[in-house]
């Protein structure tokens, strides 16, 4: 191709040294024409090689990047619909874990307040099993008090009778006597 090139380049310098052209400023003659066809074909020549060798793994090379640039265009967007998603779920598990704590504390709060109820009541029916006992023993006390009293009744009516055997006593001497029993014994004593 350099050589073709630099011999019309030499054919043209020495086209310039003859004279033929008479007169003329534009000389249309077959060595230009064929020249000029010549100089288009290495053009065209040259056009389809460049093409060939740098314009195709050019536009390869753009295709390819475009290609990637859409991939990753479309990964993007399906990263980010992924990622919407992804948000959503953990919303959404967010809203059933709140869910499930506020079950879990109302479910705290009514086993405690079953366990207080249940508490209480166990501490009400102990109180009353408490007084229920207590009145019993009070009842058992007044029934020893009467019963030692009911003794001592005997006891001081057995001390009067003797009294009353050994001395021979009028009506004035059995009130004067029973009056000093009641005395030693004291008025509550009887009451009860």
């Amino acid at each position: 191709m350099k050589h073709i090139l630099a011999a019309q380049l030499s054919f043209l310098a020495m086209g310039a040294e003859e004279e033929t052209l008479t007169g003329k400023i534009f000389a249309l003659d077959a060595q230009l024409i064929l020249d000029a066809a010549i100089l288009g074909g290495a053009v065209l020549f040259l056009f389809f090689l460049v093409s060939y060798f740098v314009f195709d793994p050019a536009r390869e090379l753009l295709k390819k990047r475009q290609e990637r640039i859409q991939k990753d265009m479309d990964d993007a967007a399906r990263d980010k619909e992924d990622a919407l998603q992804f948000k959503q779920e953990y919303e959404a598990r967010l809203q059933t874990a709140d869910r499930e704590v506020d079950r879990i504390l109302s479910d705290g709060k009514k086993k405690a307040m079953q366990r207080e109820q249940m508490i209480v009541n166990e501490a009400q029916e102990e109180a009353s099993r408490i007084l229920e006992r207590t009145a019993r023993e009070v009842a058992l006390e007044k029934s020893k008090v009467r019963d030692e009293m009911k003794q001592e009744m005997i006891l001081v009516a057995g001390e009067m009778a003797g009294r009353f055997i050994t001395e021979k006593m009028d009506e004035t001497k059995q009130a004067q006597l029973l009056d000093s029993v009641i005395s030693e014994m004291g008025d509550n004593t009887w009451q009860e």
